[in-house]
């Protein structure tokens, strides 16, 4: 079993970052390369679509609304993991009005290496929070325009 997290902090309170991400409907929203998201079995399934036109369905396996969380698997995807499960988290981040996200997954590479199927994910979870700090930074300097 292979693990990779990602960290960022962003300059706005915890809650607020929360607001944003914490619907498991609400990747396109703030992750550009997610456009399109289609909820099933009563919320607890997502269909999103990638930019190319792939399709990955992921289950909600976990939901914690005050410890600001969520867990999830993949149901289908192209990428070459099984027994993938990925946690999407906010804390409190170092300073004032800061929250700290988390997000990490687990799961076993299939036709690939660790190291591989590690860093395919990694720069996932990298690039979505980059963004994700992009779209709250971008929202908080429209609101102090």
């Amino acid at each position: 079993m292979a693990t990779t997290t990602a960290t960022i902090d962003i300059p706005a309170s915890p809650d607020s970052v929360w607001q944003l991400i914490g619907g498991f409907d609400s990747l396109p929203e703030w992750l550009p390369y997610i456009p399109s998201s289609r909820l099933g079995e009563g919320g607890r399934v997502r269909t999103l679509t990638n930019e190319d036109g792939g399709v990955i369905v992921e289950r909600l396996e976990s939901f914690d609304d005050k410890a600001r969380s969520y867990s999830y698997s993949i149901l289908q995807a192209p990428f070459p993991v099984t027994g993938y499960l990925s946690t999407l988290s906010v804390h409190a981040g170092p300073g004032e009005a800061t929250a700290r996200v988390e997000w990490t997954g687990t799961f076993t590479p299939d036709g690939v290496g660790d190291d591989e199927a590690i860093a395919l994910f990694h720069d996932i979870y990298r690039d979505g929070l980059a963004a994700l700090h992009g779209t709250v930074t971008s929202g908080l300097s429209q609101r102090t325009s």
